[in-house]
């Protein structure tokens, strides 16, 4: 006869969570970038020009104008007084300051120059005016 072969069932002794941790560290990034690209300020259709260089510098400031009038300072809703005191301490820690004006192509005009009035009186005279790229034909 032949030999019975007796096959023994051994427990783990260990469990190895490579793979979970692997899954677990992908799962984390994924959700770093996705949170971090969905912050991107105050939603608004610029107007469109055919200017192509609309890049702006380190450090600049933003400044909103929504259709409805609304004025936001890097994406934080704002008067035109409390715009002007954050922008006069911003000009005080850097002489230069770049600041990019960004308008809905309804917003109205009058807010728009009270924006670049409150520029001007600070002395302000890097400002971008951000718009789309025109579709060449």
């Amino acid at each position: 006869m032949s030999a019975d072969v007796k096959t023994e069932l051994t427990p783990f002794d260990d469990i190895n969570v490579t793979p979970m941790l692997d899954l677990a560290y992908v799962l984390l990034v994924v959700f770093i970038i996705l949170t971090t690209a969905s912050v991107q300020g105050v939603k608004v259709r610029s107007p469109v020009t055919q200017a192509a260089n609309n890049l702006a510098k380190p450090q600049t400031r933003a400044i909103t104008i929504t259709a409805d009038g609304a004025v936001y300072l890097d994406a934080y809703p704002v008067s035109m007084e409390q715009l002007s005191a954050s922008l006069a301490q911003y000009k005080a820690a850097n002489p230069a300051l770049p600041v990019v004006l960004k308008a809905d192509a309804t917003a109205q005009y009058d807010k728009v120059m009270q924006v670049l009035e409150v520029a001007k009186k600070l002395d302000i005279t890097e400002i971008g005016l951000v718009t789309k790229r025109a579709q060449s034909e």
